[in-house]
């Protein structure tokens, strides 16, 4: 048996309905199990096929509020979240996290006002409002992350230059070097270059691990960067408009 915080989970069915869009997600519908084995775990694929879905299930499952922020965030502006997050049982470690935070792109404004709300002398606001998207999401994983803590992020790199982008890389790789457990929903191929970490891919109907090389963010991108101009005339041409 692994250290890892979250060892695994299952989906239970039954606790499905039998018309929900669940069972359409291809990746998602043919899941009954899976086994985590890595302290960063990214899930990869098209949208729509089911990464944020599993992701924000497991943050809920976990505890955490699902608009994100720490597990002491209880608030609701849109009640969105899947019943995905009552069907999934985690498995969890011997040891339980000291800390941990849900990061998601969507609702980050939300999470924002709320910090600055829940804010008193002895826990100051970090006052994110005040920030960029970018320089706030930093200010987050600087002020949030520690080794021994379990952190969901669903697609921070929305608001993060590539420079910065390599920043919070190194950001991920030495918290899990310091117990931290991580699972990143990204479309990025810069995070998804960071060493020791298990890709699981959402494509192809059926959720699979996959090298940093397999993965189309790093097949298109690299693609793109040593054939821009025939790309770009393909792309743009008459014909293929």
């Amino acid at each position: 048996m692994n250290s890892l915080f979250i060892q695994g989970m299952a989906i239970e069915w039954d606790e499905i309905g039998r018309g929900s869009y669940l069972r359409r997600i291809e990746a998602i519908s043919g899941l009954h199990t899976w086994s985590f084995t890595k302290n960063i775990t990214f899930f990869v694929g098209e949208n729509g096929s089911g990464k944020s879905t599993l992701l924000e299930a497991i943050a809920v499952a976990a505890g955490f509020n699902p608009e994100g922020g720490t597990r002491n965030y209880i608030f609701s502006t849109f009640d969105s979240h899947s019943e995905l997050c009552r069907a999934i049982r985690l498995t969890r470690g011997f040891h339980r996290p000291r800390w941990g935070y849900f990061l998601r792109a969507e609702s980050f404004y939300n999470v924002a006002t709320k910090e600055e709300e829940y804010a008193d002398e002895a826990h100051p606001s970090a006052r994110l409002h005040e920030k960029s998207h970018g320089e706030s999401f930093l200010a987050i994983v600087q002020n949030q992350f520690q080794g021994d803590g379990i952190y969901l992020l669903d697609e921070p790199e929305a608001a993060l230059s590539p420079q910065r982008q390599l920043t919070l890389l190194a950001e991920l790789y030495h918290c899990a070097q310091e117990g931290a457990q991580f699972f990143i929903a990204t479309h990025s191929p810069i995070l998804l270059g960071t060493p020791g970490a298990e890709i699981l891919s959402f494509d192809g109907g059926k959720l699979h691990s996959c090298r940093y090389e397999e993965t189309e963010s790093y097949q298109v991108t690299e693609m793109f960067l040593h054939n821009r101009e025939r790309i770009l005339k393909s792309l743009l041409s008459e014909e293929g408009l």
